[in-house]
């Protein structure tokens, strides 16, 4: 799992019990210790280790800049003192959870302890006026599921911020003269999100697979050892070495320019050098938490990165291809691709043999597994840019070539028209979880439009707020 860092601010307000917030300050700090949530605490600022005065805010975010965190959570221990929790919100530019525990009963005189519920209402709209998008996490106990659940989704959103504003991907040669849909704004990119390209020509990508073979035969080996024994190989001797030499080149390249991703021109040059798809070799690269993607996508491999980081590592996401209806299920769709998906998201051993396509060896074929699925795809044109966000499920259909999986959606035909209509193209990334409420979630903090292709945002945020939690508890 992703290392996500929280800086840890309770506070208090002094109009309401000090001694009831520190007791509550400790019992929110243990619950996070119980949950292995890796925190800097702000016990060395004041002997109450609580965030109410102006003076010990700036000490504060010395401390939690000076430890690089990336997400700041903000428990209401009594009401709390909504002007520098905010203040210190802005200074930070990380994300933000905003919760307090759920306030006991009044005592028999009247009194009232804390009035934690109160003191969120000032502090979200303190939040706005200072213009800090946040996060808010019910006002609920610290045993309730949907506190813990709230807290890793919260988690999740950190990482997913965390990559996105540090982004880097490999692009290995330009897009396919035929394929205008990938073209990028590169500078635009830079500007406003800060994402770098790190170009490289195809030459520079055939002499390190070149020198992978001549002075890394080591981890080729070990490379063509694994194939040997996840995949059904149907391709010469020469090919499997070629296969592995490329995905270790591959992985050096990123490794060199400090890249997450490649976006690589899959076809036709590569062929020509190589003699080989560089579909299998990507499959590899992307079991190990490198998203690869095919035609040059900066787009896709974007999207890869944000999906990977929403996902915290518990599955692979795969690049795919909308493809064709089904045949017989009048909201299917046929996902797919010449065969870099990875080996884990495949339902049966796969082969490495030949695409669908193309008369060069060097691709994948298997039917990837079924069940939940989150498909999303960033892009933008224009100027404005947005997250395509949904859910599929697996379903069966006719046998495929190269990596594929049947889905089935909502509607169909919503779907295909928000594609076509943009600023989408027929590539999307996949996921075997559903990642839906960490993406609509991340879109506030990255300055992305958060684009649902069924109408769900309803759903996602009852979600978040946990009313399905509730519900299943009352029932």
């Amino acid at each position: 799992m992703p290392s996500v860092k929280l800086g840890y601010a309770p506070t208090r307000r002094s109009i309401f019990s000090a001694p009831d917030a520190i007791k509550y300050r400790n019992l929110t700090r243990d619950r996070l210790v119980e949950l292995g949530v890796e925190f800097v605490d702000i016990t060395d600022i004041n002997d109450e280790g609580l965030l109410y005065d102006e003076q010990d805010m700036y000490r504060i975010a010395e401390k939690f800049k000076s430890e690089r965190i990336d997400g700041l959570f903000l428990p209401h221990c009594n009401f709390g003192t909504e002007y520098v929790s905010a203040k210190l919100a802005r200074e930070m530019g990380v994300p933000v959870l905003l919760w307090g525990p759920l306030d006991e009963r009044p005592e028999e005189d009247g009194t009232r302890l804390r009035d934690t519920q109160c003191g969120l209402f000032a502090t979200g709209k303190v939040l706005r006026r200072f213009q800090v998008p946040f996060t808010y996490m019910t006002n609920c106990r610290l045993d309730d599921p949907v506190f813990e659940r709230g807290l890793w989704d919260f988690l999740a959103v950190c990482n997913t911020v965390k990559t996105f504003r540090s982004i880097k991907i490999l692009q290995i040669s330009t897009r396919p003269y035929d394929f205008l849909t990938t073209m990028c704004n590169e500078g635009e990119l830079l500007e406003r999100f800060n994402i770098h390209i790190a170009p490289i020509p195809m030459p520079e990508l055939i002499e390190m697979v070149r020198t992978c073979k001549d002075h890394y035969a080591e981890e080729v080996e070990q490379v063509i050892d694994y194939i040997k024994e996840e995949m059904i190989i149907k391709v010469g001797d020469e090919h499997v070495q070629t296969v592995a030499a490329l995905k270790v080149a591959m992985g050096k390249l990123a490794s060199q320019y400090g890249c997450q991703a490649v976006a690589i021109q899959c076809w036709n040059a590569l062929q020509a050098e190589l003699g080989i798809m560089p579909c299998a070799a990507n499959a590899l690269l992307n079991d190990e938490g490198i998203p690869v993607v095919c035609e040059t996508d900066i787009h896709g491999a974007i999207t890869a990165l944000l999906v990977e980081a929403a996902g915290m590592g518990k599955s692979r996401s795969f690049f795919a291809d909308w493809t064709i209806r089904h045949p017989d299920n009048p909201n299917g769709e046929l996902l797919q691709h010449c065969g870099p998906w990875p080996i884990s998201v495949a339902k049966e051993k796969p082969i490495l043999g030949y695409p669908l396509a193309f008369d060069h060896p060097g691709s994948l074929t298997a039917e990837a597994k079924g069940g939940v699925l989150t498909l999303s795809r960033f892009d933008g044109d224009n100027g404005e840019y947005s997250l395509l966000l949904g859910n599929a499920k697996g379903t069966t259909g006719p046998k495929g070539m190269g990596t594929y999986l049947w889905i089935e959606v909502d509607n169909i035909k919503r779907l295909e028209h928000k594609i076509v209509c943009g600023p989408y193209i027929h590539h999307c990334v996949g996921i075997h979880q559903n990642i839906v409420p960490i993406l609509y979630e991340a879109c506030k903090y990255i300055g992305v439009k958060a684009d649902f292709y069924d109408p769900i945002e309803e759903d996602v945020q009852a979600y978040l707020r946990g009313e399905d939690i509730a519900l299943f508890q009352e029932q």
